[in-house]
């Protein structure tokens, strides 16, 4: 598998976990409990490939965008030009509308899936983005009651995806953070990757880890590995 093509995260460590970095066209489900940093990681990866001229877009479904933007420049300072990223439209940070029209209705008839992929490619759409975040699917999932058809909601969404030409990151939320007690949801299989995030050990010494469960087209570490969230990004310790 030497000749897929890959966007590398730019993470440290973390590109050797997956050989080189995620294929191009992949659709990788990002997935941790509360405060594992999913939407940091997924933030970041897109942060590095905008600095590599790569067009990228965060689409925000559970925050305000703007507050996503706030977090990241918060938790990474030492990203001091994220900002300029922004303004000259190379990363795009967006989805207000379709998180507040998610989170206003109960009525799945007023603002369908459809209309979540309609906003999803007018995003992508303002600058063209091969690299795409959605922060996360686990809110599309409380609008779809039918576990059938949110899985056919998936499919569809990774289908529009490749044929944008876009590479996707979807974070979802795990319902532990402890890897002892992982359970993936059976839509999890539908995405190309899933990388795991994890809070083990006891409340007064919680370690991170994380793993790639799966990545098709490509080989990548089986390995449990140790990362770290710093001012200057993730660290991900993997093992040689």
């Amino acid at each position: 598998m030497g000749d897929v093509q890959r966007i590398n995260t730019g993470v440290e460590g973390l590109d050797d976990l997956l050989y080189g970095g995620v294929p191009e066209l992949n659709q990788v489900v990002v997935a941790g409990g509360p405060g594992s940093g999913k939407t940091l990681l997924s933030m970041e990866i897109l942060y590095h490939a905008a600095k590599r001229g790569i067009p990228a877009a965060f689409i925000a479904l559970e925050e305000d965008p703007r507050t996503v933007v706030k977090n990241f420049k918060s938790a990474f300072p030492s990203f001091s030009d994220v900002d300029d990223l922004i303004n000259n439209g190379t990363l795009v940070v967006g989805g207000e509308d379709a998180a507040m029209r998610i989170q206003s209705t109960s009525d799945s008839e007023s603002y369908s899936f459809g209309n979540i992929v309609s906003d999803i490619e007018t995003i992508v759409g303002t600058n063209n983005a091969k690299l795409v975040a959605i922060d996360s699917v686990s809110l599309i999932k409380l609008m779809i009651s039918d576990n059938l058809t949110y899985r056919k909601s998936m499919l569809a969404l990774t289908s529009n995806l490749r044929r944008l030409g876009v590479t996707g990151i979807m974070t979802a939320e795990m319902p532990s953070s402890e890897r002892k007690d992982l359970k993936f949801s059976q839509e999890f299989f539908i995405f190309d990757g899933i990388l795991a995030m994890y809070q083990m050990g006891e409340a007064d010494k919680r370690t991170l880890g994380m793993e790639i469960v799966k990545m098709r087209g490509s080989n990548h570490s089986w390995s449990l590995v140790p990362y770290e969230i710093t001012s200057g990004g993730f660290k991900v310790y993997s093992i040689q």
